[in-house]
């Protein structure tokens, strides 16, 4: 080989990112495949090439019947390999070169999953969407994809790897936007103190593009582990929900206490009182009456997003319906008012909203009409009280309690609050 040849050889190997060695390597079997397609070659044969001065040398070794090898082994470097063999040390060189290029593009990304890539969009459809990550694509499918996120080409987004797998055509590397995963990384690139380990995410619920929440515990009694994914005035949530493109995102303090982590899991809303069923898996939650609609959320969102960072389905329910009804055990039917309580934009009050489109009642006059309702229907109390006189309440007179609301499966029903003259047209009944 002359010195023109290992120079090439150099360059290639620069341009391809593979090592020399691992280049000659390459070219000894290339002018191995090249000599089995001589006429006369010798059946067991090998290549071999000087690293330093680039010298080929073609050995080979007679076999026995037993394909034992048998005497020395002996130079039959061929002077001119021929057009045919030539063709083949080709072909065979660029089929080994791409194999290796997939090999180590593999290897690069195969330990990296769990970890986030940056990349910039190539192209985008309705099935999937292209990163460039330099050597490599990444292939974001529209599962993975934020809802209602648009990415143009050009663009420039962070990555969570989800996987690294080998096909006929090379790696390919899945990567996602919605994997609860991508906000832990996007922490950790910016909170040093999680970095470290001085402060840890215990849990994380998030609903892609909308609002997630963390909980976050501090190794350190010294540091706070919300101020410190907080950042000064904020700035590093800032820059965590910038790249999630105005995601919302709640930080509450993590706490072995069941009670303590429901009533933060629910921030903003403020809870009164919080009655763990471990036997049931639920918890309980009292708020007052006008933050009923904030404990939720839109949607019930607060209250899914409460459920998927404790694990425990919980069931909110106001002051006002906590002091009218007793508890039911769970999975017992319940009848819910028609209506919801809103908040009005103008006055920023509690109003409640019946189903049939009247107008809406403020707090202080459902708190009233509730009072009346009560009062009216002391009379059924008494009657019940007799046995003499009726020979017993009849249970199915007696006011059922509300079941709590299941978030097992994400969805929050309407809490269950009674309509105002209920309890007085009960009490006309019995009268």
């Amino acid at each position: 080989m002359n010195p023109n040849m290992m120079e090439a050889l150099h360059e290639l190997a620069a341009h391809k990112g593979i090592s020399t060695e691992t280049l000659l390597t390459v070219l000894a079997d290339a002018i191995d495949a090249a000599y089995k397609k001589m006429p006369g070659a010798e059946e067991f044969a090998w290549t071999e090439i000087d690293a330093e001065t680039g010298e080929i040398r073609v050995w080979a070794q007679e076999l026995g019947e037993d394909y034992e090898l048998l005497g020395e082994p002996y130079d039959v470097t061929p002077n001119d390999m021929g057009r045919i063999a030539a063709q083949a040390a080709k072909q065979v060189m660029n089929q080994r070169i791409r194999e290796t290029e997939r090999e180590m593009k593999y290897e690069e990304y195969a330990g990296r999953e769990g970890g986030i890539v940056t990349g910039i969009v190539q192209q985008t459809d309705s099935r999937y969407t292209l990163l460039d990550l330099g050597r490599v694509e990444a292939l974001m499918p529209q599962s993975e994809q934020v809802p209602h996120e648009r990415a143009h080409a050009g663009d420039r987004v962070k990555a969570y790897i989800v996987e690294v797998r080998m096909t006929a055509k090379g790696p390919q590397i899945v990567v996602s936007r919605t994997h609860p995963g991508l906000i832990r990384r996007l922490f950790e690139m910016e909170v040093p103190e999680i970095e470290d380990g001085i402060v840890e995410i215990k849990a994380c619920a998030r609903e892609p593009g909308q609002r997630t929440k963390i909980a976050v515990w501090s190794n350190d009694p010294n540091i706070d582990p919300v101020g410190a994914c907080v950042g000064a005035r904020g700035a590093r949530v800032r820059q965590v929900v910038n790249e999630l493109r105005g995601e919302k995102i709640d930080i509450v303090p993590f706490s072995d206490d069941e009670i303590e982590f429901v009533a933060k899991a629910l921030q903003p809303a403020r809870v009164r009182e919080v009655r763990i069923h471990r036997d049931l898996g639920t918890a309980e939650v009292i708020v007052p009456d006008f933050q009923l609609s904030l404990a939720i959320g839109k949607e019930g969102q607060n209250a899914r997003l409460a459920h998927r960072l404790t694990g425990l389905r919980i069931d909110i329910r106001s002051e006002t319906e906590d002091a009218q009804s007793e508890y039911q055990p769970y999975g017992e039917s319940a009848d819910y008012a028609d209506g919801e309580w809103v908040v009005d934009e103008a006055t920023g009050d509690q109003m409640w909203q019946p189903a049939d489109g009247s107008d809406p009642i403020s707090l202080d006059e459902w708190n009233k009409m509730n009072a009346e309702g009560e009062a009216a229907a002391e009379p059924e109390g008494e009657t019940a009280a007799e046995p003499e006189a009726d020979g017993g309440a009849d249970s199915e007179d007696a006011p059922d309690g509300d079941a709590p609301a299941d978030t097992a499966d994400g969805d929050i029903d309407e809490p269950a609050i009674d309509q105002p003259g209920d309890e007085a047209a009960e009490a006309d009944e019995t009268t």
